[in-house]
Order: structure tokens, then C-alpha cells, then sequence
């Protein structure tokens, strides 16, 4: 039996657990899970736990319960490019939607630097403006912080990297799904004001034109994060008991 630590969710553990299991091909598409009660005996957790572990992979449509019968993994669908960061319900899918955003944002900051115009850089002053403003308790500086994202893609003038941030939508954002502050050891506002301090280091590159430090600034702003979270996901797998 594996149990379960208790640095993240029981929930949440149990759906990454599962998720290996889908990801390993332990369970193939099509394959009936094991029911309620046996995934309760194999993780040591409650049926409240595990329903709320079926119903994540439910949206996340990795499966589908028939009742009276019993849940099934689906096949994955074969469908045009649709990146919804919704869709992402453990902590290895926040950091591997980072990834991506460290692959294509840096690359767009790189971009932007070089083809800015005049309206864009007032634009991405708006959006720091908009972003310092927040910082107080009670702002809304996801809103904020996506728009300054979405103003350097916009400022690359290739249409192709605003759409692919507009489909993925504010829960690009990790502290929508994750509390960032407290895994950096931080207060909100510190927290905040640092991620301020960032934008506006990424905004000064492409503002004088400089493409390697647009670059070097968009990567060091999201991979502190992305390594933030690599630190937790590591200390929760360390509180957890070996398989016997």
C-alpha cells in the first residue's frame, strides 16, 4: 500500500497518484479503475477523498463513470490544439504548463524587443500600472498579471502568441491554483511587489530594445516559479511512505 503525505490535498495527492498510474499505462483506455473501496484500501484515504479525486479526472476527462458499472479510462481524445489550463489538476501539471510558457514567453519577450512599437510599450505601462496597483490586499493581480503577459505576446506582432496564451486563460496565472506566496516563504505583498519588480525588468528590456534581455528576464521571472513549485511537489513526495 502507498500512503499518502499530507504536504498538499488528500485529494490532489490522490489524483497525481492516479495519474501516474494513467501516464505509466498501468491502466490502459478503456480499462475499468478499482472501484471506491479499493482505492480507499490501497491509498489509505477516505470515499469523500476518492470521489473528489474521480470527479478532478472527470473534468479533466481522463474518465468516465457509467453508474451502476463503474469508471472507465477514456482514450485520450484526437482533437485540433486545445490548451486549457483548466484542465491542469495536479501540482506536475502547473509546473509543466510553466514549461511550456518558459518555451514560448521567453521567446516572445525576445520578439517583442525587437518589433515593439511606440502604443505597445504605453500599453505594457498600463498593464505595470495596473498590476502596482493591486499589489494592496483585496486586488485582483491575476487579471493584472495576465494582461501584462498577454501585452508582450501582443508586442511580438505574430498574432499566433496571444492566441495561444488567450486559450489557456487566466489559470496560466499559479497562484490560481497554487498559493506562490507561501511556497516562496513570502507575504503576499513582498511576494507581489517582487513579481512587480520582475514585469518591469522584462518591460525596461523591451523597452531599449535589448533581445537577450528581454529574453533572459521573461525566463528568470517564470522559472523562479516553476522551481518554487519543483521544491514543493519534492518535499511532498518526501513525506510520503515507501511503497510496501
Amino acid at each position: 500500500m502507498r500512503s499518502i503525505g499530507r504536504t498538499r490535498s488528500l485529494s490532489e495527492e490522490l489524483v497525481q497518484l492516479m495519474s501516474e498510474k494513467i501516464h505509466g499505462k498501468v491502466w490502459k483506455p478503456g480499462d475499468k479503475l478499482p472501484t471506491e473501496a479499493e482505492i480507499m484500501q490501497e491509498y489509505g484515504v477516505s470515499r469523500t477523498v476518492v470521489r473528489e479525486a474521480i470527479s478532478r479526472l472527470q473534468a479533466a476527462r481522463m474518465v468516465e463513470t457509467r453508474h451502476g458499472i463503474g469508471t472507465f479510462l477514456l482514450e485520450p481524445p484526437v482533437t485540433p490544439l486545445r490548451l486549457d489550463a483548466r484542465d491542469a489538476v495536479t501540482m506536475l501539471d502547473v509546473m509543466a504548463v510553466l514549461e511550456l510558457r518558459i518555451t514560448v514567453e521567453t521567446e516572445a519577450a525576445r520578439l517583442a524587443a525587437e518589433r515593439r512599437t511606440e502604443q505597445d510599450l504605453a500599453e505594457l505601462r498600463g498593464a505595470l500600472a495596473d498590476f502596482e496597483a493591486q499589489i494592496e490586499p483585496g486586488g485582483d493581480t491575476v487579471a493584472a498579471d495576465l494582461a501584462f503577459h498577454q501585452q508582450v505576446a501582443i508586442a511580438t506582432g505574430n498574432r499566433y502568441f496571444h492566441e495561444i496564451l488567450a486559450q489557456m486563460g487566466a489559470t496560466i496565472i499559479p497562484r490560481t491554483r497554487v498559493d506562490t506566496a507561501e511556497l516562496a516563504r513570502d507575504d503576499r505583498r513582498a511576494y507581489l511587489a517582487r513579481v512587480h519588480r520582475e514585469h518591469q525588468a522584462i518591460y525596461e528590456a523591451i523597452a531599449r530594445q535589448d533581445p537577450d534581455a528581454a529574453h533572459a528576464a521573461m525566463r528568470a521571472h517564470l522559472a523562479r516559479s516553476q522551481e518554487k513549485l519543483r521544491q514543493a511537489y519534492a518535499a511532498g513526495q518526501g513525506d510520503e511512505n515507501p511503497a510496501t
